[in-house]
């Protein structure tokens, strides 16, 4: 069947997430039938770069003949069994597998299948935890401007982005925002290399007021992602990790997006030396090829749920599929594929050839700014006369065979993380081919 059949099949039966309908009914689009390595294959055969890892969560490409493999046996054991009061091997193995190599300190992992379902389990974890200690009234939550931290309706209203979720602001608890660590436009009109995050006395000033209230500030490590890839020093970090000890207020990591080598290490948090009270991860936790996110946390919190005399501490919260084997399963061979395959390790070279690939886009005379953090490119567009210029350009990198999808005026890199040399060129090559052909016309 051909992309055209089947796309007149699914604009009679598909919602598309975060695609406006007309287009999506306007005119044919790739289908996708098959995964190979750093690749997607339409109906049609054509093969395409997957220039995101299909949306952020495909670190390791696809069909990765270990995690398949891994899938299919866990399939013919045991598919389902809920970890309500009870257990099985794969999901203590995934536990002990994934709290060995987070941060020190963070001991206990709670599972779920998306990442707004780990960040809605945060929040009131969070919540919960000052209810257990004797501190009720703190139920407040900070976060930054242009944070995004899922769809659900408490990750909407710690991540409120206007142009998703505006029609839901009826819906929301009111929070705390600070000003955004945004270095491609300083709110303090600061120049790189003559800052001293001064925009953090925004978050500062936040702590200081309402400290006896906020359960806990909640940020995307080092890069604000969705809001047009806003990348900051690791130093906003620390700082934020010392004031929230200072003032008492729980420190939770959105790690779902950056966590996983996507910043070079497995965990952005690393790049500050901290360990956040509270890490919310998924997207690449099964490498993409199930969901599964988890909550994890420091055994401090976890023992503020024991039961006390006279004292229900229960955290009643789950999902009919928190812990699914089949999707641990997926989960513990992608970390045993990280550590074979040196993934993190083998980045280094990576990152610098990224690094190479975006200079060359800064003489542009349409890029006003090009910005990296780890495997993470963003290349900021200025087309005044052209406003669809990134989605024109995304629509002629397919035709050229590569996928992405453009933020705002933003062009963004977010490969597999074991994407080849010659793959990531490739892919670079695509990406200004495609500008400078849109740019022509």
């Amino acid at each position: 069947m051909t992309n055209e059949a089947y796309w007149r099949r699914d604009k009679s039966a598909v919602w598309h997430p975060y695609s406006h309908i007309t287009e999506v009914e306007a005119e044919p689009f790739p289908v996708i039938v098959r995964g190979e390595g750093v690749y997607l294959f339409d109906a049609d055969g054509n093969r395409y770069i997957d220039g995101i890892s299909s949306w952020w969560a495909c670190n390791l490409g696809h069909g990765h003949p270990r995690i398949v493999e891994a899938i299919k046996r866990q399939a013919e054991t045991l598919q389902h069994s809920m970890i309500g009061g009870l257990s099985h091997n794969t999901i203590i193995e995934l536990s002990e597998r994934l709290i060995a190599v987070c941060p020190t300190g963070l001991t206990r992992a709670f599972y779920a299948s998306d990442g707004s379902s780990a960040v809605e389990a945060g929040l009131k974890i969070a919540v919960q935890y000052w209810r257990n200690v004797g501190k009720a009234q703190k139920t407040g939550f900070a976060s930054l401007e242009g944070g995004y931290h899922g769809d659900t309706l408490g990750a909407v209203s710690v991540g409120m982005v206007e142009s998703f979720h505006s029609v839901c602001r009826p819906l929301l608890f009111d929070t705390h925002k600070a000003v955004s660590p945004n270095c491609r436009q300083c709110p303090m009109g600061r120049k790189p290399g003559a800052c001293d995050i001064e925009c953090f006395s925004s978050m500062e000033d936040i702590l200081a007021e309402h400290h006896d209230t906020l359960a806990a500030v909640i940020v995307e490590p080092l890069n604000q992602a969705a809001a047009a890839m806003r990348i900051y020093p690791a130093r906003y970090l620390s700082r934020l990790s010392a004031l929230c000890q200072e003032h008492g207020v729980l420190l939770i990591a959105d790690e779902i997006a950056m966590g996983y080598g996507r910043g070079g290490t497995m965990f952005a948090c690393e790049h500050a030396s901290i360990t956040p009270d509270i890490m919310c991860l998924g997207k690449g936790m099964a490498a993409g090829y199930l969901p599964i996110s988890a909550t994890v946390v420091t055994d401090d919190i976890y023992s503020s749920f024991r039961d006390q005399p006279h004292a229900d501490r229960t955290f009643y919260h789950g999902h009919t599929f928190t812990g699914n084997p089949i999707a641990a399963a997926a989960a513990i061979e992608t970390l045993k594929v990280y550590e074979d395959e040196r993934i993190l390790e083998n980045m280094a070279p990576l990152i610098e050839s990224l690094a190479s690939h975006l200079s060359a886009f800064a003489d542009m005379d349409m890029v006003v700014d090009v910005r990296q953090v780890g495997m993470v490119g963003a290349i900021e567009t200025d087309t005044p006369s052209d406003p669809t210029f990134t989605r024109r350009v995304c629509t002629e990198t397919r035709k050229r065979g590569a996928l992405l999808r453009p933020l705002g005026n933003t062009l963004y890199l977010w490969p597999p993380l074991n994407i080849t040399h010659q793959e990531l060129a490739d892919l670079s090559e695509i990406l200004m081919d495609s500008m400078l052909q849109v740019r022509r016309t």
